[in-house]
């Protein structure tokens, strides 16, 4: 009558991103910007994200033309770095890289040369400044549908002076929309969380990825994985296994 001899419960199965399989968004390549500082650095987030059921790392380092000047051949170089450190250990992980383009002049500069680094072949991550306004939007955005790729907005939800009807305005013009997956639970401030679940209540979420940086981003990235928005997430068709 003590319940001495009852069965144990089965632990339940933590949460994970299988439902995403595939983070498009992360700073994950070694030495090259804001991000992992080594190779050591790398393969702690690494053990992270494959803990948490991600299948396929799309490395985005920042392409900037004022702090980093990433091209296709310092990219690529970190790449091969990490895939021979990444295959011995993880080998059924896929690791890929693209860029996290800044919406400047030298974003123009790569559009019209053809020289953006793509995911898929065809499709485009871009950033905007967190404190101004970018000029000429929609010009761009047609300058990159008019060859054929596809631009992705990273974390919309991070810039104040956006709002919703500009993010409609932007998928009305061919550009999908990317959510830092860890605003969702506050770590970058109460206005950007709001901002976020505006967006997904509005239906406006084609992507979630990490955006990681340092184990700090990989704890958060746990932790919004009990949360009621990023289940709500889960149920809706994001496009991220369409780049596995």
């Amino acid at each position: 009558m003590f319940g001495w001899f009852k069965k144990n419960k089965e632990a339940e199965p933590l949460p994970n991103y299988d439902f995403v399989s595939v983070d498009i968004h992360s700073h994950v390549l070694p030495g090259i910007d804001d991000g992992a500082a080594t190779v050591g650095d790398s393969m702690l987030l690494i053990e992270r994200m494959v803990a948490m059921g991600i299948k396929k790392v799309i490395a985005t380092p920042h392409i900037m033309a004022d702090y980093f000047r990433n091209n296709a051949e310092t990219i690529g170089n970190a790449l091969q770095v990490l895939k021979e450190h990444v295959a011995p250990v993880y080998s059924d992980l896929i690791i890929e890289a693209a860029a996290e383009h800044y919406f400047d002049e030298h974003f123009l500069d790569l559009i019209e040369t053809d020289q953006l680094m793509l995911m898929k072949n065809k499709y485009v991550l871009f950033e905007f400044s967190f404190t101004n306004r970018p000029p000429s939007v929609v010009p761009i955005l047609q300058k990159i549908t008019g060859k054929g790729l596809t631009p992705i907005l990273a974390h919309p939800e991070r810039y104040p002076y956006l709002t919703l009807a500009e993010v409609v305005e932007m998928r009305e013009w061919g550009c999908l929309i990317q959510l830092n997956t860890i605003s969702l639970t506050g770590y970058y401030g109460k206005q950007v969380r709001q901002s976020a679940e505006k967006l997904v209540d509005a239906g406006l979420i084609d992507f979630i990825s990490s955006d990681m940086h340092h184990l700090k981003h990989a704890d958060a990235l746990q932790q919004a994985l009990k949360l009621p928005y990023v289940k709500m997430l889960s149920e809706r068709d994001l496009m991220n296994k369409q780049l596995l």
